[in-house]
């Protein structure tokens, strides 16, 4: 019998070495020519077959809905059922294992994971692999490094500065501790002089304008490097009885890392980056918890948190970034009679990893200083490029006029979006819904969607030209191929999955919240709110949300991997890098949006369209 069976493959590598036997002592090698029909609607299926050599396409209604591959298996549904719905071709000389039908039984008995990946529904599958990364993941306090997490800012003092300066800087600063340079002694030291070492100069009576900092100071700092994993530094500070530890970088001291702030970053908190948006004096000041969001999504989604929490928590650490962005460039009368707003992915909460600036401005119709407006969102767009958010290739921004007008205005443009649909027109309408209030006056988006939703009505012309946009990367439309077709060179093995998938489901579900005037923002909200109307089929409910969070975290998956590398955010995954798993799911994903496809089509009429 075979022994060289894949066992890495997926549903397979769940096997244990009794059930891994088992199938050593059950399997045989099948041949088939090109053409050859492997099996056939209606036929009673005897084996599981396992793809070692070539591709074999499946027909439904003559209709091709999947391609295999080595290492992919068929026919698990039929072989439990009895029967074969679909039709088996070998598309050239396929060579195969056939696992027999008592032992597939038996496995499935014996294992409830297998059974799950081998014929499971989408949602059984995603559970399984959760089960599994949860079991062989590393715990993300081992994996992160001290410079991934909230790291204080240093105060340095010469030794001669007095006590009293020092209480200065500790009240202006907001810092319980200053690190102290000391040449005194014909040495470069490095001290530190904290609030404790004050209380005692207090309790002792020491003058603090006459005595300098210096032979107050404790010469002997406790130190992590930069590079140190998270759990080294909470070591250290079991071991030397310690709250603090001075972070050094090449020999230079880089930031004071606080128990305090470790034990938050262990519990994957996100307080002290919305504490650290909200202490902030300067656009400068935002830079860091700018950074430390990234760092944050790294951190949340190597501990297994699920991508709609991550996306979900990011919206709101972004909304009081750029809030307080704001407040810091707009004076209080322009941001008293406007509205900052997001939109796109960023305004569905469905935006991770940064990508491009999508927002707008809507200015109060009485609001005159329309030059003090322009210059305010000059420096909000340059602000937020230096965050790391590029600009918008579409220059869908604040500091573009068609995104900076009044309300009346706003209404009037997006009323032509309507009425005169080119597909610039159709773009600028489907980012808009997406538009979340940031900060400002909220009313004033409100009073703009609703005058939108009014003009909809009955207009089944128009929401057909809409959502034909569905159609806009049909050219992805070889995916099957390109999952299989592994070890190219350049993008061969690349797959945009925003043009694959997510902007189909994205998209034709806006298309239904806007035909049944829902205000809901995020995709899944949108879901529920239709499925609620009995507007969405029931049974694609659940497979549309769970491909498009998959989809969500491949992409995510790639983009983390693309940062790590210093490489740019592509929005593409390389499936050469999947597990036989992530390619499994990613095949059941990408049919669902084709059915999803089928079923916009037909309501929305799109053949006529």
């Amino acid at each position: 019998m075979p022994n060289a069976f894949n066992f890495s493959a997926s549903p397979f590598d769940c096997l244990n070495s009794q059930e891994q036997k088992l199938v050593r002592d059950s399997v045989d090698i099948a041949y088939f020519k090109e053409g050859e029909i492997i099996l056939d609607v209606g036929s009673a299926p005897t084996h599981l077959f396992i793809l070692i050599k070539g591709f074999v396409r499946q027909f439904e209604n003559s209709e091709e809905v999947a391609l295999y591959g080595p290492d992919d298996c068929f026919d698990g549904r039929g072989l439990m059922a009895g029967k074969v719905s679909s039709q088996f071709i070998a598309s050239e000389e396929v060579v195969a294992y056939q696992l027999a039908k008592a032992a597939v039984k038996e496995l499935i008995s014996d294992n409830a994971t297998f059974g799950a990946l081998l014929f499971a529904d989408l949602s059984k599958k995603l559970n399984a692999l959760a089960e599994r990364r949860s079991q062989y993941e590393i715990n993300s306090l081992s994996l992160a490094q001290v410079s991934q997490a909230f790291l204080r800012e240093i105060h340095f003092v010469d030794a001669n500065t007095n006590l009293f300066e020092v209480v200065r800087i500790f009240s202006e600063n907001r810092t319980n501790n200053v690190l102290v340079r000391d040449d005194s002694k014909g040495e470069k030291r490095l001290g530190i002089f904290t609030i404790t070492n004050l209380q005692r100069a207090i309790l002792a009576k020491i003058p603090l304008e006459s005595t300098p900092v210096g032979p107050l100071s404790n010469y002997k700092l406790i130190c992590v490097q930069a590079s140190d994993h998270l759990y080294e530094a909470l070591a250290v500070m079991i071991r030397h009885s310690v709250h603090r530890v001075i972070v050094m970088d090449k020999g230079n001291a880089i930031g004071t890392l606080e128990q305090v702030d470790l034990l938050s970053f262990i519990a994957n908190s996100s307080s002290l980056v919305v504490q650290k948006i909200f202490q902030a004096k300067t656009l400068d000041d935002l830079k860091v918890p700018a950074e430390q969001i990234t760092n944050l999504i790294s951190l949340l989604h190597r501990n297994g948190t699920k991508v709609g929490m991550i996306a979900r928590l990011v919206q709101e650490l972004n909304s009081k970034l750029f809030e307080r962005a704001w407040s810091l460039i707009a004076s209080p009368d322009l941001q008293k009679n406007s509205c900052l707003f997001v939109m796109g992915s960023e305004g569905r909460g469905e935006q991770i990893l940064k990508t491009d600036q999508d927002n707008g401005l809507i200015l109060s119709n009485n609001y005159q200083n329309l030059e003090e407006a322009a210059s305010a969102c000059d420096r909000f767009s340059a602000a937020l490029l230096e965050f790391g958010f590029p600009e918008c290739p579409g220059k869908i921004m604040v500091n573009n006029p068609e995104w900076r007008m009044s309300e009346a205005d706003f209404i009037s443009t997006t009323k032509q979006w309507l009425l005169e649909p080119t597909p610039d027109s159709l773009m600028n309408l489907a980012i808009f819904l997406d538009s979340h209030p940031i900060t400002g006056n909220a009313d004033l988006l409100f009073a703009i969607k609703k005058a939108l939703f009014n003009l909809v009505t009955d207009n089944q012309f128009l929401l057909a030209r809409f959502a034909s946009a569905i159609e806009s990367f049909s050219s992805e439309i070889g995916w099957w191929n390109r999952l299989l077709t592994l070890g190219g060179e350049g993008h061969e093995n690349r797959i945009n999955l925003k043009k694959a998938g997510i902007f189909s489901i994205v998209h034709g579900v806006r298309a239904l919240a806007l035909e049944n005037h829902i205000w809901a923002n995020s995709t899944a909200e949108r879901i529920n709110e239709l499925v609620r109307l009995n507007k969405f089929p029931k049974d694609l409910f659940e497979d549309v949300n769970e491909s498009l969070h998959l989809l969500m975290e491949l992409r995510l998956m790639s983009g983390i991997s693309e940062l790590e590398t210093d490489k740019e955010v592509s929005g593409e995954i390389d499936i050469s890098r999947l597990s036989t798993l992530e390619r499994d799911l990613l095949k059941d994903s990408l049919s669902v949006v084709k059915r999803f496809k089928q079923f916009l089509r037909q309501h929305f009429h799109l053949e006529f369209a």
